[in-house]
């Protein structure tokens, strides 16, 4: 085994791989840029490093080699699909913990891949690809709908699905965009669109002696944007029969290409009649293994290291047994209510399961209870940028079966706080409880499908707006500033004016929160009495003889609270701040808002110019995700502030569209 060896990543999945460092023995080297000094994977480690960037090599090799680093592991993302990277390794002495530069080409353009399992009597996805073939020819032969994806790359990124000739144009422009940006290829394949196709992947293990083995399948069908957000091992639709030919094709795949190392081998399944394609291989440790290590017994980050350190795998095929059932979840930052796009800010506050430091090997599994794990970078203080992946933390439960892996995932999900940022956590929550979730009847568009109903209500509820206005009335804030009949000589009533997602409401504060207060939902209503009683890193709050617990956190003017999984944000609103009316939003009102925080990648329209309701203006880019934003109404461009290359925040003003009538 290695003594020292450097991780040439960040965030969880740094995290994770130090903590079987250290179980193992191995000193731990991270790398971190000025902007991560102080962040979590970070502190984790023996000792870090400074690098300018997590994809400068020269930095990072340079990292290795002061350190006396034997190793680097590269986790996921960054460099670990990068060739070129791993030859730099082996050039100054560095064992690359991954397979080799070969096995990463031949995998990591997509074309090529299909076509060397093809050749290993894999079956794969028709298609077409550049530069051999042309995309719109290739289309109408294989037949509406297709999919338009990056050759060089994975994860969702730059996947289009095109329905009708009329769309190929733009997705072509779209995807070779999206290629390109996340890739720096710009390469495109098409591919015949399964329609309600289930995922289904394979992780195996190789060594450099011949040896290859697979540790059964997962399911990752519950997607957004072609991306996984809920993983499961086994799989509710595999029979034996079909999990022993699927991970025997799984293993050719990785044969074909000289693999070693973990790698996952990822399918496309039809529902119905179980057929199954080759999509690709991932040539590295996979964001959802934790579920395969649960029901495995395994560590795959311990035999990863093994194997790079040139030891025989210690485990055969017939070894290998599933145990149980594990769910993982993956927590983004994200508004499910805004198309899951990207969000971004302060961490005010952290909070995860008590057993969130359960052990990658899963030694808990074994007593037959279900257990809970998280993998995450986050810690309070920190802050999240828009210049990474949105993926926060995973969390993950195992049961002895998958109705209890399910209830254990759902209860720790509804105590996992994050205050500050808005991330997907209420609806994973949602998503875990949905009947076909349960009935294990599962497709990719899934969540497309039920989006309405998964992705919540923007409605803050009573109790909570009640609980905002007594942290604010508890504040200390000056009576001077409230705009409201407060006086001498007795309690008042205070109105506190409270805004959430454009939304103004209204409550009413009398007395003092910490010794019993009354409170009007909404003004003037029938009175409730309430109380405020601190608790560690939030309140307790008794309304109406009903008491709560809210974890809590301030950020000037406005209140993050937390309760069930669920959390909420509060903004103080005062007399004379725009969009005062109560209710008031800004649909239809002509301004153009930037819906996430990010970059500005291309401006379409010019001042002066007219617009339709619904016409592209312009793109906004953030972790490597474009959304398109569009003309709220049909008029001509009065404003323009949007410049391409400029960052912008969340609710940015982008554009003014002055609507025809006032236009004419």
């Amino acid at each position: 085994m290695f003594e020292t060896v450097l991780i040439a990543n960040r965030g969880e999945i740094a995290v994770r791989v130090s903590r079987t460092l250290r179980r193992l023995g191995v000193r731990a080297v991270a790398v971190h840029t000025a902007a991560d000094a102080g962040a979590r994977h970070v502190r984790a480690a023996d000792l870090a490093v400074s690098v300018p960037g997590y994809l400068d090599m020269d930095a990072i090799v340079a990292a290795a080699l002061a350190t006396g680093a034997q190793a680097v592991h590269p986790g996921y993302g960054f460099l670990a699909e990068n060739a070129a990277f791993a030859r730099r390794c082996a050039e100054a002495g560095l064992v690359f913990v991954g397979p080799p530069p070969s096995a990463i080409e031949a995998m990591g353009d997509k074309i090529q891949a299909k076509a060397t399992v093809s050749a290993a009597g894999v079956p794969v996805v028709p298609g077409g690809a550049e530069p051999d073939d042309d995309l719109a020819e290739a289309a109408h032969r294989v037949g509406f709908p297709v999919l338009i994806k990056p050759s060089a790359g994975g994860g969702g990124k730059g996947m289009v699905v095109v329905r009708a000739a009329a769309e190929l144009p733009a997705a072509i422009e779209s995807a070779r965009r999206g290629a390109l940006a996340a890739f720096g290829d710009g390469t495109l394949l098409v591919e015949r669109f399964v329609a309600g196709p289930r995922h289904i992947e394979i992780q195996v293990l190789a060594d450099a002696h011949g040896n290859v083995v697979h540790l059964g399948e997962r399911e990752c069908s519950l997607q957004r944007r072609h991306q996984k957000i809920v993983e499961e091992a086994p799989s509710p639709l595999l029979d034996p029969p079909t999990r022993e030919r699927m991970g025997a094709a799984a293993v050719e795949a990785a044969r074909s290409v000289g693999y070693t190392g973990a790698g996952t081998v990822e399918f496309i399944v039809d529902g119905a009649t179980g057929e199954y394609h080759f999509m690709e291989m991932n040539t590295r440790l996979q964001v959802e293994h934790p579920v395969t290590e649960l029901v495995t017994g395994l560590d795959l980050v311990e035999l990863q290291l093994q194997v790079a350190a040139g030891a025989v795998l210690p485990i055969t095929q017939r070894d290998v047994r599933l145990t149980g059932h594990a769910v993982e979840a993956r927590v983004y930052a994200e508004d499910p209510a805004r198309s899951f796009l990207p969000t971004a800010g302060p961490l005010l506050a952290v909070r995860f399961p008590a057993d969130g430091d359960a052990s990658p090997k899963g030694g808990a599994v074994r007593s037959g209870g279900p257990i809970v794990r998280v993998d995450s970078g986050l810690m309070a203080g920190g802050v999240v940028g828009t210049g990474y992946d949105p993926m926060l933390a995973k969390v993950i439960a195992w049961a002895p079966d998958r109705e209890g892996a399910l209830r254990a995932l759902t209860r720790a999900l509804s105590e996992t706080m994050i205050l500050g940022i808005t991330t997907n956590v209420p609806f994973l929550r949602a998503l875990l409880r949905h009947p076909a979730v349960r009935a294990g009847d599962l497709d990719t568009t899934l969540v497309e499908r039920h989006l309405d109903d998964l992705a919540g209500t923007a409605e803050v509820p009573p109790d909570v707006l009640a609980a905002a206005a007594m942290v604010l009335h508890d504040s200390g804030s000056s009576p001077w500033e409230i705009a409201d009949g407060w006086r001498l000589g007795e309690h008042a009533w205070t109105t506190w004016r409270l805004e959430s997602r454009g939304e103004v409401m209204e409550a009413e504060v009398r007395g003092l929160p910490l010794t019993g207060a009354e409170v009007r939902l909404p003004p003037g209503s029938a009175v409730q009495d309430a109380r405020l009683v601190p608790d560690g890193s939030g309140f307790l709050v008794t309304l109406g003889g009903v008491t709560r617990h809210y974890a809590a956190a301030r950020d000037g003017d406005t209140v993050w609270l937390g309760r069930d999984g669920e959390t909420w944000s509060l903004k103080r609103h005062l007399l004379g701040d725009p969009g005062d009316r109560l209710g008031a939003g800004h649909a239809g009102d002509g301004v153009v808002r930037s819906p996430m925080p990010g970059t500005v990648l291309v401006v379409k329209v010019s001042p002066g110019e007219r617009v339709a309701p619904g016409q592209p203006l312009l793109v906004v880019e953030a972790m490597k995700m474009e959304h398109t934003v569009t003309a709220p109404v049909g008029g001509v461009i009065a404003e323009l502030s949007a410049r391409a290359g400029r960052p912008v925040d969340m609710d940015a003003v982008l554009a003014v569209v002055r609507p025809e009538e006032e236009g004419a």
